[in-house]
């Protein structure tokens, strides 16, 4: 997917849309999910022909116009515009890529930040899934998962690699599917680093996650719900945002809430149990 991960976003994010979605008429025997290359192609005021090469790889240098009108006519959310222009440098060579592994340490203002949402679950994540820094709450929550063992915590090895994370998130397919796509993002976008823990994890586990991985090109969710199994508090309905870092680490900061009443008093009795 990295070498053409400009061409397989385009083709996942033409698939995704309807002809509906954008005035056009289902029509008959129509095999192609989503859009045809052509309804595309005229929409966005380019030739089938060059969508077909940027598509298949063997055209890597579009047109930030040309970008944009594939972004608009797509019905691109701000996320999905910024990925889709940055794979178009990554593409044309514009991005140098490699470079030494993501710094695993998080600027002391962010830390600060950390103490003071305490008592509640919140981590710092870099693009290959490595928790740089967690709150104490954090630390209640995962650390009886397993979470937090190794010396550098990964959540997207722990999520495909512990025999814990099934038992952990009850509902492990959509968090899985998160990971993978999480670190698709990265290897996309020229990372070598991401792309080795995708080699490693794809050798390692096998379909599990390499058919996560490799089988779409959506941006994973920046907010949501999970369901955490805690050997204390049972099943806990949390709510999530994932919030760029400023700064060129390509770090996120994590905070998960109360979904609902329950989960808040299950977060609760476990800081009591800790404390006492």
């Amino acid at each position: 997917m990295a070498d053409n991960g400009l061409g397989t976003f385009l083709r996942s994010r033409r698939e995704a849309v309807t002809p509906a979605d954008v005035g056009l008429p289902l029509g008959p025997r129509r095999r192609t999910p989503g859009l045809r290359r052509a309804e595309l192609a005229t929409l966005a005021g380019v030739s089938v022909e060059y969508l077909t090469r940027l598509e298949q790889g063997r055209d890597r240098r579009p047109s930030p116009e040309v970008i944009e009108a594939l972004a608009g006519t797509l019905g691109l959310s701000a996320d999905e515009r910024v990925h889709l222009h940055r794979l178009a440098k990554v593409t044309s060579g514009d991005v140098c890529q490699g470079g030494p592994p993501p710094p695993r340490s998080v600027r002391p203002t962010v830390r600060e930040l950390l103490d003071r949402l305490e008592p509640g679950p919140a981590l710092v994540v870099n693009g290959l899934g490595d928790v740089l820094a967690h709150t104490d709450g954090f630390a209640r929550l995962a650390g009886p998962l397993g979470v937090l063992e190794p010396a550098v915590p990964n959540l997207v090895r722990y999520v495909f690699t512990d025999v814990r994370a099934a038992a952990a998130f009850p509902d492990w397919g959509s968090v899985a599917d998160e990971q993978a796509a999480d670190l698709r993002a990265a290897a996309s976008l020229g990372d070598p680093h991401a792309a080795s823990l995708a080699a490693e994890l794809s050798a390692a586990v096998g379909a599990r996650f390499r058919d996560r991985f490799e089988g779409s090109a959506a941006l994973p969710s920046r907010t949501g719900t999970e369901v955490w199994n805690h050997p204390e508090a049972g099943e806990l309905r949390l709510a999530y945002e994932s919030l760029a870092v400023p700064g060129p680490d390509e770090q996120r900061l994590v905070v998960h809430l109360p979904a609902d009443e329950g989960a808040a008093v299950a977060l609760e009795r476990v800081s009591a149990l800790v404390a006492g």
